[in-house]
């Protein structure tokens, strides 16, 4: 009965974020985490900053004590819902825990309204101020001086890649520690797992870099997100082309996003940027500034359009029907398993 109550709770999170995301009344885990990660992160560039090997085994220790205190809470809290009479606290303490993991009515909201602004606005330099301000929150590249249509390709980039770290990367392991507390409560759960993706995650988005001190510092927590991400990144290649108007050129979508996709530095960003690409009919890639260095990434579909706002509201779109379609799909592995081990 616990697993089945857990697996709703599961439920009701992704449809709480979905309406009304995160509750500003509550401190969100991700600034626990990003507090911690750039305390010491800080100390150590300040005091160590010359010293590869110190920040190579720096970045090794904020990396595992992250993931570990992450992992270590939402266990804690998992146990002490299944071991209780008090459910509705428990059930209550992984409700919004899991809530917090998932970032889809966040990054939707962020996105959908920089598209707006773009779409609606008399484009002036006070107007475009505006916008540039809000695309720098969502994205790590420097936006300062970038014409709009640089504004549309950097925001539906972020859109594509952050989709699976901040949604579909969580879902995934979430679900995965629900079928583990099948069958046994001390294996990693919802909570624990959630947390953990969300702290990898953050790592990776503070540290995770390959210039400066990050190459060094940020070392271990890129690596540890790339594995983490492999899995759910790929699952979102094979599964959003079964939500959207394409279906019918399923294969030929597939090949071309993993061959386009394979081309980035990383083994989860080109693959999950190239999906969307494809279906969407945009062209990604091209050369974007981080700090005071021009970094070129390869073009994902040479012969789409440019970005434009309106493809941003269809990647949304896309997104929460593919959210839709992994929780159909969730619900019937779940039951297929909690009838086979009656």
């Amino acid at each position: 009965m616990a697993e089945i109550n857990l697996f709703l709770i599961f439920l009701g999170s992704i449809g709480f974020d979905l309406l009304i995301g995160d509750p500003r009344f509550l401190i969100h885990p991700v600034q626990v985490i990003g507090f911690y990660i750039k305390k010491i992160s800080d100390y150590l560039i300040n005091n160590f900053g010359e010293n590869k090997n110190i920040l190579f085994w720096g970045g090794f220790f904020v990396a595992i004590s992250t993931i570990s205190m992450s992992f270590g809470l939402g266990k804690l809290i998992e146990l002490s819902y299944e071991q209780s009479r008090n459910y509705f606290f428990g059930g209550s303490l992984i409700f919004f825990g899991l809530s917090s993991c998932i970032a889809t009515k966040g990054l939707i909201s962020s996105v959908k309204e920089i598209a707006e602004l773009i779409e609606c606005e008399e484009i002036n330099n006070q107007n475009k101020k505006i916008i540039r301000e809000k695309v720098q929150r969502i994205v790590s590249r420097d936006v300062r001086s970038s014409s709009i249509k640089h504004l549309l390709r950097s925001s539906t980039e972020s859109l594509t890649e952050n989709s699976v770290d901040g949604i579909f990367g969580p879902l995934f392991w979430m679900f995965i520690g629900i079928i583990f507390m099948k069958f046994s409560i001390f294996l990693p759960g919802p909570l624990s797992l959630g947390f953990s993706y969300k702290a990898i995650s953050t790592l990776d988005s503070m540290i995770g870099y390959k210039y400066d001190y990050y190459k060094y510092l940020g070392f271990f927590s890129a690596k540890i997100e790339d594995i983490f991400t492999f899995v759910p990144s790929r699952l979102v290649l094979i599964t959003l082309p079964l939500v959207s108007a394409k279906i019918n050129k399923y294969r030929s979508i597939i090949k071309k996003s993993y061959l386009d996709g394979k081309k980035y530095d990383s083994p989860n960003a080109g693959i999950s940027e190239a999906v969307f690409a494809y279906i969407s009919g945009i062209k990604l890639g091209g050369k974007s500034k981080y700090k005071n260095e021009i970094i070129e990434k390869p073009i994902i579909n040479k012969t789409g359009d440019n970005c434009t706002a309106e493809k941003i509201k269809l990647i949304c779109q896309l997104i929460t029907r593919l959210q839709f379609l992994w929780i159909i799909i969730f619900a019937l592995i779940f039951f297929i398993i909690s009838n086979l081990i009656k």
